[in-house]
């Protein structure tokens, strides 16, 4: 007989096992038809989810932001459904929600043209009017393998085959297609009303340039058809106003595809660049930071004991010289360090603080570069401060003090903070994590500022607190980061 507090703390009482759905249709008929998922003890749900005993209940609609990625992540499934009907021997691979919409990953003959998106949209919306449901179940990992081989989803069959083996795995069946994910997900096709597929972009498969080619279809979705109208507008208005016009036609810089990801600086440009280091090393040295400068390229073993080459060497441009292993850096943090350690240091000299305009280089994925957003070669503005447990707050405050000084300086006056907690693939102990995440929720709350946290979203060798801005347009991006 479960009892089942709802977010107003009203407790609601049932004589056997119910599910999300029979919680939402017993508060009223209204939340039932809007209900897309739960949250149970804090853990996203399918509506179809039983819960047996005493538990902690939120209904998720679209007016809730996780409401609107299940709709963008479900429409992703929707997609791949179309592509199926439309091109049977096309091979779907990964398909998840992003920033405004989602996309997903294709293997196919032939490229799809513009005129196959126009199709591939169609049919998602036949699909969606049919208000197919969309049903979760679970196979052993082994059968999930050997399903997706026998219909001939070798790249499904792939991916499954690297999670453990004697674990099942969660899988979602709407009509005629059936796909691997964790979920949740709408509970029928009818859910997903407004759409719109984008763009066509080129993508390896698992990030790798050695490996095939796929075709990744983007689009966007929203719960109600004028946020889409709003948000197409805005596209429409970004494009008049597109950096990558912009620096042409001032004069400021360019890129040419002899060097992907890598910026041509006319001397306009140089010139404002250079006004920008020139303030930002003029703040940094106010605040006691000592510049420092380190090697770009370094050998691979010190990339081992880093951890980089494990867990981040897709990302890393390598080469080899006289036998010799060598890394282009993608950042600066293992040459900090080497600096911190060719010396011995006493507490009294804590804490250090080290500052640097360092090149670095990062292997990013060709379809994922983005005029000077989204790069191969950047100057990265980076501190590093070496200090006592006891110092963390203090020295967080006056970084969370010197980042909302320069931010305001430029003009951004609305400035997003997120915490973004431990990953899947890390290093170090969970009792370290524990800590280091400890520590970053007290330095946010010394520093009185409110915050979102990302579960999974840290990086692989600590939590960190993300800064991030908007432009004109509404634009999110992350222009800052505090990492522990």
């Amino acid at each position: 007989m479960p009892d089942i507090r709802l977010p107003d703390g009203s407790i609601r009482s049932f004589a056997q096992p119910v599910t999300v759905r029979d919680v939402a249709a017993d508060i009223g008929a209204g939340l039932a038809r809007a209900a897309l998922a739960g949250r149970v003890d804090g853990r996203m749900v399918d509506t179809s989810y039983l819960i047996e005993g005493d538990a902690d209940l939120a209904i998720i609609t679209d007016r809730d932001a996780d409401g609107l990625e299940i709709i963008r992540h479900s429409t992703a499934h929707l997609l791949a459904y179309a592509v199926k009907e439309l091109f049977p021997e096309a091979q779907v691979t990964i398909g998840p929600a992003i920033e405004n919409g989602f996309y997903y990953d294709f293997s196919y003959k032939r490229p799809f043209t513009p005129e196959d998106l126009v199709t591939i949209e169609k049919k998602m919306g036949e699909l969606a009017k049919k208000d197919i449901p969309v049903e979760r179940y679970t196979l052993p990992r082994d059968e999930a393998v050997a399903y997706f081989k026998s219909i001939g989803e070798h790249y499904k069959a792939e991916i499954i085959a690297s999670i453990p083996q004697g674990e099942e795995v969660s899988l979602y069946r709407e009509g005629g297609f059936t796909d691997l994910c964790r979920g949740p997900h709408v509970p029928s096709t009818g859910k997903l009303k407004v759409f719109k597929l984008m763009k066509v972009a080129g993508a390896y498969w698992r990030g790798d340039s050695k490996n095939e080619m796929l075709q990744r279809v983007y689009g966007t979705a929203w719960a109600k058809k004028e946020d889409l109208d709003a948000y197409l507008f805005m596209l429409e208005e970004a494009e008049k106003r597109d950096h990558r016009k912009l620096g042409t036609q001032l004069d400021l810089f360019h890129l040419q595809d002899e060097a992907p990801g890598m910026v041509f600086w006319h001397p306009k440009g140089w010139q404002l660049w250079q006004n920008v280091e020139q303030y930002m090393r003029a703040k940094l040295l106010k605040e006691n930071y000592r510049e420092v400068r380190t090697p770009m390229m370094m050998d691979v073993s010190l990339w081992e004991r880093s951890g980089h080459a494990a867990n981040y060497r897709e990302n890393m441009f390598v080469t080899e010289s006289e036998k010799r292993d060598y890394a282009v850096k993608p950042m600066n943090c293992p040459g900090h360090i080497q600096i911190f350690n060719s010396a011995l240091r006493s507490y009294r000299d804590l804490p250090l603080r080290y500052a640097e305009f360092g090149s670095c280089h990062r292997n990013e994925p060709s379809g994922a570069l983005h005029g000077i957003m989204r790069v191969r070669g950047f100057v990265q503005d980076d501190g590093h401060i070496f200090c006592t447990e006891e110092q963390i707050n203090q020295e967080a405050k006056d970084f969370h003090r010197l980042v909302m000084e320069v931010y305001e300086r430029f003009g951004f006056d609305k400035v997003a903070i997120k915490l973004a907690l431990r990953p899947d693939k890390r290093i170090g102990a969970e009792e370290v994590w524990d800590r280091a995440e400890h520590g970053m929720r007290e330095a946010l709350r010394a520093c009185g500022v409110e915050w979102e946290e990302l579960p999974g979203e840290g990086a692989f060798y600590g939590p960190k607190i993300e800064y991030h801005i908007k432009d004109a347009l509404g634009r999110s991006w992350q222009c800052g980061t505090l990492q522990l």
